[in-house]
């Protein structure tokens, strides 16, 4: 009889199990309802204090069945114990709930990132049966898993275990040591024993580690955080601390190579064309070198070469440079560049335009970029004298197509050997092909748009040109509701919505303007392509 009683009514410990367990099948509000109709249909019979059976008819019934729910009488006689209180059941469900949320994100991780295919309502099963899969293994559907004949015996620290379902099914699943970078040391949890364990989650590596069962002294386990990689559990009078798996290497074998070149220093050359610490530029590319890197890649201004007199250049310090680089079994990407380093972001140099240029600036301010207030950008040479004879009886396009042409006779043999294997030609301000129309030095600050340059007298020569051919004389200025640095789109009549950059005029306006930009790129790089033949020629575009 005691016995039997015992099947009847169970343990309140053994309903932790189950709980704990179980796979809820709940959806909303209304299923708490019918998970504590599902307790009360657990124990079909009670017995009361007093030894009869207990009823559930009418309402007088109801306090009384409650009572026996609460007190009953244990096989020995030993006495009253107290079954799970509802405040226990209702942390059980919210358990079970977040359970399941980190399940389904870790189920659409897989989808979304993995190309797993799992079905909408997959389980824990589904996902380890996938993974196990991917590793090799070969999973049956009663959930008998094993290795594959050609993956051969099974390896070392990789373990069976049986995983419980809602529906007590008993499934054997085998882990994968890695798969798709994510650490999967994962092992289902089987049963908790009854002892108390308190667990404190530590922040692993990667949010996709997936949770790992810890065993120790006495059988106890301890599960981790299915989105934390590493836990502390204190199991008795011991503390165990799981720590992350380790991402194995990605192998590169049978993929394309990239080749990787390091930045030298802006200043690396001073402004009489000589190496600023030899020795110390050594000591860094050998460095490099033993790093196992391609090569470097260097800055050769227009305003050291070429900074005294027209058509006289300066190659001795870059000559030297390159020599090491040679004698290192290097590489070199030489970027020409023909505008002043200083006023940008990252400058910690400052090399100007050469100083002919800059003469010749002081007096014909309109070789430089203007903005609509009449201020000058000696940053770089305007785009309206690429065709014009300025720069001492040469236009711009000439003066940046002679010093390109001396570059490549007085290294010519750095270029058949291949130690040269690109040239970036520079194209506007920071070497960018773009308008310098975002200048800190005239009050800009992100994220202002700007200023329209196009006020030097050769610009707006081109734009009074281009408008009578149009047969809009009246066409050829520059908006004058165009804001300032720091405007707003919608604060500027020309940009808002609806603006003038939508009329006539405006398309009008911004098609010669971004006209004389691809003009002026397809001009330089075409001589760029003349003077250094069968080299690849690369660009920035901003």
């Amino acid at each position: 009889m005691a016995t039997d009683m015992q099947r009847l009514i169970g343990t309140s410990e053994e309903d932790d199990e189950e709980e704990m367990d179980m796979d809820v099948k709940e959806e909303g509000d209304g299923d708490d309802d019918e998970d504590v109709e599902k307790h009360v249909d657990a124990t079909p019979m009670m017995i009361g204090v007093d030894g009869g059976m207990a009823t559930s008819c009418g309402n007088n019934n109801r306090f009384q069945q409650h009572q026996q729910m609460q007190e009953v009488g244990t096989p020995g006689g030993g006495g009253a114990r107290r079954c799970r209180p509802l405040e226990e059941k209702e942390r059980t469900k919210i358990r079970e709930r977040q359970r399941r949320a980190i399940t389904a994100k870790i189920l659409a991780g897989l989808r979304r990132h993995g190309n797993y295919n799992l079905r909408v309502r997959a389980d824990i099963n589904d996902v380890i049966a996938a993974l196990a899969r991917e590793a090799g293994w070969v999973v049956l559907p009663d959930g008998t898993t094993y290795p594959s004949n050609s993956q051969g015996p099974r390896p070392a620290g990789v373990n069976s275990t049986a995983v419980t379902s809602s529906s007590s099914q008993m499934m054997s699943q085998t882990t994968p040591v890695s798969l798709k970078g994510v650490t999967s040391d994962y092992q289902s949890s089987v049963e908790h024993n009854a002892g108390h364990m308190k667990s404190v989650f530590m922040p692993g590596s990667s949010p996709y580690d997936l949770p790992s069962i810890i065993t120790g002294d006495g059988g106890d386990q301890t599960q981790s955080h299915p989105l934390i990689g590493g836990s502390m559990d204190n199991v008795g009078d011991k503390q165990i601390v799981d720590m992350p798996q380790k991402l194995p290497e990605r192998d590169f074998a049978n993929t394309a190579y990239i080749p990787v070149y390091v930045m030298l220093p802006l200043g690396v050359i001073n402004m009489k064309c000589e190496l600023v610490d030899p020795d110390g530029l050594l000591k860094q590319l050998r460095v490099l070198k033993s790093v196992n890197v391609d090569g470097v890649m260097v800055d050769c201004w227009w305003g050291i070469v070429e900074g005294h007199a027209p058509l006289e250049y300066n190659w001795n310090g870059y000559k030297r440079l390159f020599q090491m680089v040679r004698d290192l079994k290097l590489k070199l990407q030489v970027v020409m560049s023909f505008h002043e380093c200083g006023g940008n972001v990252g400058d910690d140099v400052c090399i100007t335009l050469p100083h002919w240029v800059a003469e010749i600036g002081r007096s014909n301010p309109d070789i430089f970029f203007t903005d609509r207030a009449g201020r000058r950008n000696p940053e770089c040479l305007s785009w309206g004298i690429d065709k014009e004879r300025v720069l001492r009886g040469r236009t711009a396009v000439e003066v940046y197509f002679d010093c390109m042409r001396s570059f490549r006779v007085e290294f010519d043999e750095f270029f058949q050997d291949g130690i040269i294997s690109m040239i970036q030609v520079g194209l506007g301000p920071c070497g960018e092909l773009r308008f310098p129309s975002c200048t800190v030095k005239h009050g800009w600050r992100y994220p202002g748009i700007g200023e329209f340059q196009c006020y030097d007298q050769y610009l707006l020569k081109s734009l009074i040109k281009a408008a009578e051919a149009r047969g809009h004389s009246f066409w050829g200025r520059g908006p004058d509701n165009a804001g300032s640095y720091n405007s707003r789109p919608h604060e500027s009549g020309f940009f808002c919505d609806g603006g003038d950059y939508d009329g006539y005029y405006g398309r009008f306006f911004l098609n010669w303007y971004s006209r004389v930009l691809v003009d002026h790129g397809d001009r330089v790089l075409s001589l760029a392509k003349l003077a250094f033949f069968g080299t690849c020629i690369a660009a920035k575009v901003s």
